[in-house]
């Protein structure tokens, strides 16, 4: 092994360094040493009750609402050269954004969700989702209930969140029926901006994400398991933030702590004060670094800067 990456949390400033290491043959980078389960929750929570301030200076460099739906809308639309799906699920839902704009696309199909939170079984309440399972694909008794039920399985940006990519991966195949397909898009570990960019390129993400799984290797599971690839594409899944992403990450790690539960200290009048001077001066820059990703993205996305790949696979 080597050490690709040495990082403390720089998106909640939880307290923390954190490893992330390499196999030299195979090229998968993972955290190590790994957080516990407690880990994993304590660095999780609070992370969508974040500071005023911060989600004002992510939302200057994030996707517009628009375009969000306008990349989740295509990631559907891929899945139109197959037979029209009866039955689907998104694994790792969260607020179910996905299978709400999917909808659209595949307006006679049953959408469920699963998420290890609540957030799936709200989004269940306001109707984005037919059937919410709390908890995760690997657990029995869900393994058990939802075995060959579903004719399309999506994971989009969820593998990197899991301690065991591989029982996930089986799982998901459980879950579907002959025939049916494996939807996947992942962070790619071999763009250029993650060599270019270290610890600020956003989707490193730790503590929170504790794989990053090279093309290569996820493509010959699969196919180990006896699924057909489908599709591959580096293209279509780029997602033009790394650096509004990157410049976003630094301006939160460089200003002045805001008031948390984990700070021993508060900050006093005088840092609070300067934290919001300054931060009026950084969202612009973060969102001209927001539109500079977008003017690119045509470009980059046909280059090894592309920071997302897309596979489909068929289960046979």
């Amino acid at each position: 092994m080597r050490t690709r990456l040495r990082a403390p949390d720089l998106v909640q400033g939880k307290p923390g360094t954190f490893v992330v290491d390499e196999c030299r043959d195979c090229a998968h980078a993972f955290q190590n040493p790994r957080l516990t389960a407690e880990g994993i929750a304590f660095y999780q929570r609070d992370l969508h009750e974040a500071h005023p301030d911060e989600v004002a200076l992510r939302t200057a460099g994030a996707l517009g609402a628009r375009a969000r739906r306008g990349r989740l809308h295509a990631t559907a639309r891929a899945m139109l050269p197959f037979p029209e799906p009866e039955s689907w699920l998104d694994v790792g839902t969260g607020h179910a954004h996905f299978p709400e704009t999917a909808k659209q696309v595949f307006a006679y199909t049953s959408f469920d969700g699963l998420d290890p939170t609540a957030r799936v079984a709200r989004a269940r309440a306001v109707g984005r989702v037919e059937e919410a399972h709390v908890g995760r694909l690997t657990s029995p008794e869900i393994a058990a209930r939802l075995r060959a039920r579903y004719d399309v399985v999506s994971m989009l940006r969820h593998l990197e969140h899991t301690t065991d990519p591989r029982a996930e991966l089986h799982a998901a195949l459980e879950v579907l029926r002959p025939g049916g397909h494996l939807l996947l898009e992942l962070r790619d570990p071999g763009s250029a901006f993650a060599t270019l960019l270290g610890k600020w390129w956003l989707p490193y993400g730790q503590p929170r994400h504790l794989q990053l799984i090279p093309l290569p290797n996820l493509c010959a599971e699969l196919e180990s398991r006896g699924c057909t690839i489908v599709t591959v594409d580096r293209r279509a899944g780029h997602v033009p933030y790394d650096l509004a992403g990157a410049l976003s990450l630094a301006v939160t790690r460089a200003l002045p702590a805001p008031d948390a539960p984990w700070r021993a200290v508060p900050p006093g009048a005088l840092r609070r004060r300067l934290r919001t001077a300054l931060l009026g001066v950084s969202t612009p820059l973060v969102a001209v670094a927001a539109t500079l990703d977008h003017v690119l993205a045509p470009l980059l996305r046909r280059t090894r800067f592309s920071n997302t790949y897309r596979i489909i696979a068929r289960r046979n």
